[in-house]
């Protein structure tokens, strides 16, 4: 009876977790794909942790976080014999020196944030590393004061429970890494602090526990590490933690499907995708399994992407709330982690990590965090393959974007971003359509990239709304009028019109093709956007659509920090000593108008010098026969 019982449970279960699924989906429209759904659905139906899985498989020995003696061993085995790794290492010594002669770092809530939580958490993991390789004692004090500094922090605000996760992370890798060595009492009071956080957490449901976005993988992640150090002690809160978070975090990795685009932008994929690489590491050194993660439809190919998105000039194409930072310290760390998991070098460029590290030592800057966890990824590294960086590639997904750049031998450096999306996806703007490019050294089409969060909060601006009447479309980083697209009767974009590559040729001459008629209404219809790169010195950007009754005023924008001189059929941008030549080929009785936008036109918006939105008008009354085209080409002097 008890085993018939058992099994009606379990069915229950099955039902309740594959109709939530289900819902989950269907409220997603394009959200997930056949694939994703299906990778999700597995994960909803085989997720084994429970307490007694737990105490079957954590690993009896401490440490159990990535750091384990046999990880440290190959560190510390390759800190002389290999250069990076040795550097490496030497910068992080380096600056745990700095950490016992800076002052206690103190709680302050500025907005919804306590950003001090960052900085002693990094303390904490550093501190904590170093004296695992030197044993020195100083390092041990100072790990002991930083502990205690971190489990008396207060201020958990429901807003932002990614400092909760956080300070998960930091405490656990402080008590795994030291514990045996630190006063039992500092032990015990970190542990009662995990213990509030992750019982906090599990107090009611919790808006991001399935959110397609970087909190699902913060908030899971950073509470799962403190979940695996309370695993011995305390079994059935761990598993509970575990479980969801096993369950949870594959609605965020279906974001990366099926090409690995990020759909919240480069910036967000280092931070979501860092934390991700943490508990997976976390996962397999403490219960022997990654549980399938990294195998998620796109997730490795994620590493692809995060190399497409910058351009020759180093700086990221720095759309949805991204900034310009290129392949940084911190991203080739996680690269790192994609290297040794694939055995592939192309994620691995030891030169220019060296290079990164000496130019951070030189400014005394601190190392990102979970630079500990990416020396221990480089340890692992075993190189069986190495691959090109393709020069035509598309990310489709939530948020589809197309990358044409030149290969190791173009001198011209060309480099062209485009997207597509919607402007409702978290951390998204109203630029469908918009690219930014490159040519000869210089970027000559941008995006005004995101703006200082607190700076907007605290005047009362509501930021985070979605909808088509919010705040946000006020900025010029964040609606239509900020970007190089298509404007039609000076109104706002549709924010919930979703535009997607429709064509993508790869060759000699690649093209990309986005359709972007979900994005205005009733004033414009069946209109695409197509991208040609003609050579390596010329692109080519040609916009096909119908008008409609209500269509009155057509405008084409690019965006630019070059100085504009209108010429006939066109003008010639200039700057840093190059030119670049923008050639209107249809229609062909328009010409060009040059709007300055510094000062931005609202005290609120981004000042970025020298910016300016070039425009080309085309009335409706002037569209033959109710279809139009604008043809532009952009090419080298």
């Amino acid at each position: 009876m008890t085993v018939i019982k058992a099994c009606v449970v379990f069915i229950l279960l099955y039902l309740f977790s594959f109709s939530s699924l289900r819902a989950q989906l269907t409220n997603s429209g394009e959200r997930y794909n056949t694939v994703s759904a299906s990778w999700i659905r597995d994960h909803v139906t085989t997720n084994p942790v429970t307490s007694s899985w737990i105490k079957s498989h954590l690993k009896k020995q401490t440490p159990r976080l990535l750091l384990t003696t046999e990880s440290l061993l190959k560190v510390e085995q390759k800190l002389r014999g290999d250069t990076l790794i040795g550097t490496y290492y030497k910068y992080l010594h380096h600056y745990a020196d700095e950490i016992c002669l800076m002052p206690i770092v103190k709680e302050e809530l500025i907005g919804p944030r306590v950003p001090a939580i960052g900085e002693v958490v990094q303390r904490i993991e550093i501190l904590a590393f170093v004296y695992r390789i030197t044993r020195n004692s100083k390092y041990l004090d100072r790990l002991n004061i930083a502990l205690n500094v971190a489990s008396n922090f207060t201020k958990w605000d429901s807003i932002q429970f990614l400092g909760h996760a956080t300070m998960s992370y930091g405490l656990a890798v402080g008590v795994d890494w030291a514990g045996k060595w630190l006063p039992d009492s500092t032990v015990e009071k970190a542990r009662t602090a995990i213990k509030k956080q992750l019982e906090s957490a599990l107090q009611s449901k919790q808006w991001w526990e399935q959110a397609p976005n970087n909190w699902n993988q913060v908030c899971h992640s950073g509470l799962s590490a403190g979940a695996l150090v309370l695993a011995d002690q305390y079994p059935k809160l761990a598993a509970e933690v575990i479980k969801r978070a096993v369950y949870d975090l594959p609605y965020e990795l279906a974001e990366y499907s099926p090409d690995g685009a990020y759909p919240e932008g480069p910036s967000y994929w280092g931070y979501g995708t860092s934390f991700n690489l943490m508990a997976i590491s976390f996962f397999q050194s403490a219960l022997g399994t990654d549980f399938n993660l990294p195998e998620s439809p796109g997730f490795i190919k994620s590493a692809i992407y995060r190399m497409e998105v910058v351009g020759p000039s180093g700086e990221s194409f720095n759309y949805s709330d991204a900034g310009t930072g290129g392949l940084n310290l911190s991203i080739r760390g996680d690269l790192a982690w994609f290297a040794q998991y694939t055995g592939n070098s192309l994620y691995l460029n030891k030169k220019e990590f060296l290079l990164l590290i000496h130019d951070a030592m030189k400014r005394n800057a601190a190392p990102p965090m979970f630079a500990p966890l990416q020396l221990v990824w480089l340890a692992e590294f075993k190189e069986n393959k190495s691959e090109l960086l393709p020069t035509d590639w598309k990310g489709e997904g939530y948020n589809p974007i197309a990358v044409f750049r030149g290969d190791k031998d173009d001198s011209h450096h060309f480099y062209l971003g485009a997207k597509g999306g919607r402007g409702s996806l978290n951390h998204g703007n109203m630029d469908a359509g918009s690219f930014i490019f490159e040519l000869n050294g210089v970027r000559w089409v941008i995006d005004p990239g995101t703006q200082d969060y607190h700076d907007l909060e605290k005047t009362g601006l509501n930021l985070w709304c979605k909808d088509q009447n919010c705040q946000r479309w006020t900025l010029l980083t964040k609606n239509n009028f900020g970007h190089s697209a298509l404007t039609v009767n000076h109104t706002l974009f549709n924010v919930d019109g979703f535009v997607p590559i429709v064509e993508f040729k790869e060759g000699v001459q690649p093209e990309v093709t986005f359709d972007m008629s979900g994005l205005y209404f009733n004033n414009l219809k069946n209109i695409t956007r197509q991208f040609v790169k003609e050579n390596d010195d010329s692109l080519l950007i040609k916009d096909k659509f119908e008008v409609t009754s209500l269509t009155k005023m057509i405008t084409w924008q690019l965006m630019t920090t070059a100085n504009v001189g209108i010429v006939k059929g066109g003008a010639i941008l200039q700057k840093d000593g190059k030119q670049l030549k923008l050639q209107i080929l249809s229609p062909s009785n328009i010409t060009v108008s040059v709007v300055s936008l510094n000062p931005p036109p609202l005290k609120l918006d981004k000042r970025i010098e020298n910016l300016k939105r070039i425009e080309l008008h085309v009335p409706a009354w002037t569209v033959e026969n109710g279809v139009g085209v604008i043809e532009v080409r952009l090419s080298g002097g």
